[in-house]
């Protein structure tokens, strides 16, 4: 999330230290700076604080507990008005699936000014990359990055309108239903995804908690406005951005479940803020609020426990100190204590919660460090020596070890939540994997081999039927002295290789130069000569190289044989660049000059 350090001055009436110290604080209490230029800073908010932290308000209260500096207001902490009920007969909403939108507020706006925001609101919006749209759209902007909740605005007359009443509805798309949101895209809904409406005319304005919808876009011309601060399923918005790829502010905070109670803060804030900048009469504020939840409950820590789990010796007045710069309201019974999480802190929910609010606040820094206790008895590794000498057996004989993913498009075992579609099951054997390796491995076989060598391949590793998992060796060549058998090894087999693998130490591998590899193609030609007497194989690359120049990668000899007295020499050129695709023109005049130097020097080019 993008913050402006000076948007964060505005909680506090302390002066914030420079941008670098503030960095240090959060880096080392809360929160992993991506970036941080001058008053901007890019922080990592990790998903459990994403509920609460999303937000300027956020941040600001985790900076007051890091640096021990007051909180000149919270907005979280302030009395909610009494809004007068908006009369059903002039606007109401209606809630098809109470489980995907857990509360709607909706409050009608009248006789409002829109105009471009003034400078103030501008500047902080574009500071941390907002576009400045006009006053009435940036409001609900500001709002949801002050303290975290999404809210949006409808021109009631456009879309809404009929006969002075206004119906909002939240229901679920139909087959085939189209939107075109405000930036003028179309798009087809997938069946299911939540809608906000026009209920009188059962038209789709909003895509709920993603995107408003074209028509019933805020203008120069809009008047009467419907402010919506809402909150919706956060599994439900996740998909649908996902399933229309379409990533929006909204999307990122109702996906991590703030708490419904935000929304009336969010409603509170933003009707403030319009009436401030945009004028009008807000005629009232209409809140279906279907399933209202139970305060969470009080979370109970004791001082030993928090000290055993962090193996800390912090004392009971650095504890409670913790919990109070954090604005936890605290209880205290003995050695125990009683938290009361704020409503947003829905990350606060077990004593390890609490363990670890400790920990990070006064620094695990603090944590005495300490040696590990020594591991008992002596691990047995002969499975381990086994397989590895049965490994550097293969290598020895001219063998690459490959490791390919254990997932398949069919098998055994199906996978709940596969990372791939097409992957869906675990695999039962090596064999096509390890094909698929021996294909790609013959397509760059050039690179690394000499043109009489072909890739010899072997995996070891898990393997998944239904009659239960085993470890599986698979070779792309039989080894004659291990027997028509050997393609395969199981449980039983690699426990005989125990009896000869207790003492056995493994290989360490042979470490080589760097070369990183290139993204282009490479190209390959051919050239068989005639050799003058006296000219040796060595002699001969040596005049190929030197002429061949930049882009020659390899070179090897593949063909030797004598005729009539005479020698004959063929070599196998591999040419690549790192930076471009190369041209049969470039490679073809880099022969040429290869061939001329050759026959310079007394080489008959056959």
């Amino acid at each position: 999330m993008k913050v402006s350090l000076k948007w964060l001055q505005n909680y506090f009436d302390t002066s914030l230290p420079k941008a670098e110290i503030v960095a240090d604080a959060f880096t080392f209490h809360a929160f992993e700076i991506e970036e941080s230029t001058g008053d901007l800073m890019d922080i990592k908010v990790l998903p459990n604080r994403a509920a609460n932290c999303l937000c300027h308000r956020g941040i600001a209260s985790e900076l007051s507990a890091i640096l021990d500096i007051p909180l000149k207001s919270d907005p979280l902490r302030e009395a909610l008005p009494a809004w007068d009920v908006v009369r059903p007969t002039s606007l109401s909403v209606e809630i098809e699936d109470p489980k995907k939108c857990l509360r709607y507020m909706g409050a009608l706006v009248r006789n409002v000014k829109v105009r471009p925001s003034p400078s103030w609101l501008k500047e902080a919006l574009e500071t941390i990359g907002q576009r400045s749209i006009n006053n009435i759209v940036d409001a609900t902007n500001y709002v949801m990055l002050n303290v975290g909740q999404p809210l949006h605005a409808f021109d009631a007359a456009r879309a809404i309108g009929k006969e002075g009443r206004y119906v909002i509805g939240v229901r679920a798309s139909r087959e085939g239903e189209k939107i075109i949101t405000l930036t003028g895209e179309e798009y087809t809904l997938p069946k299911g995804t939540l809608l906000i409406t026009d209920a009188q005319r059962d038209a789709a304005i909003g895509i709920a908690g993603v995107k408003g919808g074209k028509a019933a876009e805020v203008t120069a011309a809009t008047t009467d406005i419907i402010v919506e601060s809402a909150n919706f399923d956060g599994t439900s918005v996740r998909r649908t951005a996902q399933a229309l790829k379409l990533f929006t502010e909204a999307s990122a905070r109702f996906q991590n479940r703030p708490h419904l109670e935000l929304a009336a803060y969010g409603m509170r804030d933003a009707l403030a803020l319009i009436t401030e900048i945009a004028g009008g009469e807000v005629v009232g504020v209409v809140d279906e609020y279907p399933a209202s939840p139970p305060p969470a409950p009080a979370v109970s820590v004791s001082l030993g426990k928090i000290n055993r789990v962090l193996g800390a010796v912090f004392s009971r007045e650095e504890v409670k100190s913790a919990f109070v710069r954090l604005g936890l309201e605290t209880k205290t019974e003995g050695e125990t204590f009683i938290v009361a999480p704020p409503f947003e802190r829905t990350d606060l929910a077990i004593p390890e919660d609490l363990v670890e609010e400790v920990g990070r606040l006064i620094g695990y820094d603090r944590v005495p460090a300490t040696e590990l206790p020594p591991i008992a008895g002596v691990p047995d590794q002969a499975r381990y020596r086994g397989v590895e000498r049965m490994k550097d057996q293969l290598v020895e004989q001219g063998f690459t070890e490959v490791s390919t993913q254990s997932f398949a498009p069919k098998g055994d075992v199906l996978l709940a939540n596969p990372l791939d579609k097409n992957m869906p099951a675990l695999r039962t054997s090596l064999e096509d994997n390890l094909n698929d390796a021996l294909a790609r491995a013959k397509q760059y076989s050039p690179l690394v081999l000499a043109p009489n060598q072909k890739p010899k391949l072997f995996e070891v590793g898990t393997v998944f039927p239904k009659e239960g998992e085993y470890l599986e060796l698979r070779m792309t060549e039989r080894i004659p002295e291990w027997g028509d058998a050997a393609g395969t090894v199981d449980n039983l087999s690699i426990a005989k290789l125990e009896d000869y693998g207790t003492a056995y130490e493994p290989k360490r591998p042979v470490l080589g130069v760097y070369r990183p590899f290139s993204a282009y193609p490479f190209m390959t030609r051919d050239i068989a000569l005639w050799v003058p007497p006296g000219a040796d194989d060595g002699l001969t690359k040596s005049i190929i190289r030197k002429n061949a120049r930049g882009f020659l990668v390899r070179l090897d000899q593949f063909d030797r044989f004598e005729k009539e007295g005479r020698v004959s020499l063929a070599f196998h050129l591999v040419f690549q660049s790192t930076e471009r695709t190369l041209t049969d023109e470039e490679i073809n005049g880099t022969m040429e000059r290869v061939s001329g130097a050759l026959k310079n020097a007394g080489y008959e080019v056959r």
